[in-house]
């Protein structure tokens, strides 16, 4: 148990000191954004592989396209639009935060701790639009940081 805290710990710290620029929303405020009903809610965008992506992810979220020009045409989406990326445990999703940013997006978000730590908190993921438990791990050493159940 230390030890997956300490990883957690050191896993966030380095993707911070990586993508500096980049502003961190943790997963009980995107909870919240998400449960308000008063508050318009954020594109999710998801920085993992399709075959990642198709094993489970955030509710109503996107998989995040390989040209981001597709963003850009996009009609409901502008460069004030609230976007919350997130990948596995987020140095894919500040990756991609960054360049988003660099494009000229000005709301944009890094999940810390992206799907993992969501799941691990016991919210909810979805296949095809229904609740699954059942995460992608990436590579065996990350699946470590999920819990069990989501393996």
């Amino acid at each position: 148990m230390f030890l997956k805290l300490l990883s957690w710990r050191l896993i966030k710290l380095l993707i911070r000191l990586q993508f500096p620029q980049v502003q961190q929303l943790s997963t009980e405020n995107l909870a919240a954004w998400l449960a308000d009903e008063g508050k318009s809610k954020p594109l999710l965008l998801d920085a993992r592989t399709r075959e990642e992506y198709e094993v489970s992810h955030l509710k109503n979220a996107r998989l995040a396209p390989d040209n981001l020009q597709n963003l850009i045409n996009h009609e409901e989406i502008n460069l004030t639009t609230p976007i919350v990326v997130y990948c596995s445990v987020g140095y894919r999703s500040g990756a991609l935060a960054k360049r988003l940013q660099s494009l000229g997006y000005q709301n944009v978000f890094n999940l810390s701790g992206s799907i993992f730590q969501w799941v691990n908190e016991n919210r909810l993921v979805y296949r095809e639009g229904k609740q699954v438990n059942q995460v992608h791990p990436y590579q065996k050493w990350w699946g470590y940081l999920l819990k069990e159940q989501y393996l």
